[in-house]
């Protein structure tokens, strides 16, 4: 199971969290985002995919960021349709990742990811709160059962130290789980993360090898 951290902002605070080498590091491209990044990416080690996410946002704008950044993913958090993904799959090179995030509840159909599957490498399952992201709680994670797709997908939303128990429990599923996505749990304002707090979850998970 893979490990991506997100909403990175701050430049000596993104040297940090790389040094842990997480796989995935995410920046928000969404500027009412209280984790909103506008500033430089400092070098970061080959292996760590950095991730832009997006919220409705042109195609252009899209691709401008890809290029600007050298970002290995896209993570589309918004209400992009499929004919969007369709065309924005068809413009990134092919070694890009596209990554699509829904807001999961009680209520949530899962019929409506069958459309998706051609036209992404991952989903995505946050919390449905006010905002895209970065809410800080969990969702009932069993409503999964009712996930019916081979695609794998990222589980996020609210995840910190107090979740590997859960982690570990459903990891025994045969959930396709791709990677666990941990953001406002390990940080001490938006933006900035906890080095040492996040050091330790990862040591944890590592050693727990989901």
């Amino acid at each position: 199971m893979k490990l991506k951290i997100c909403g990175m902002k701050y430049p000596e605070n993104i040297l940090e969290v790389g040094a842990l080498l997480p796989d995935y590091m995410g920046f928000i491209f969404w500027e009412k985002s209280a984790r909103y990044f506008n500033g430089e990416i400092p070098e970061l080690i080959e292996t760590i995919k950095k991730t832009g996410v997006f919220v409705n946002q042109p195609q252009e704008e899209i691709l401008d960021k890809v290029q600007k950044y050298n970002l290995q993913a896209v993570q589309l958090h918004g209400d992009e349709s499929v004919e969007f993904l369709s065309e924005l799959k068809k413009q990134l090179p092919k070694k890009i990742e596209i990554i699509k995030a829904f807001s999961a509840d009680n209520d949530f159909d899962f019929e409506i990811l069958k459309p998706y599957e051609s036209v992404c490498d991952y989903f995505l399952f946050d919390t449905k709160g006010k905002l895209p992201g970065g809410n800080g709680t969990t969702f009932d994670w069993t409503i999964l059962k009712k996930y019916k797709s081979d695609k794998p997908f990222f589980l996020s939303g609210g995840i910190g130290i107090n979740e590997l128990k859960a982690i570990e429990e459903i990891s025994k599923t045969n959930l396709p789980i791709y990677a666990i996505d941990v953001n406002s749990k390990f940080e001490i304002e938006p933006g900035l993360k906890n080095k040492n707090l996040f050091s330790n979850f990862k040591r944890k998970f590592d050693v727990a090898n989901f």
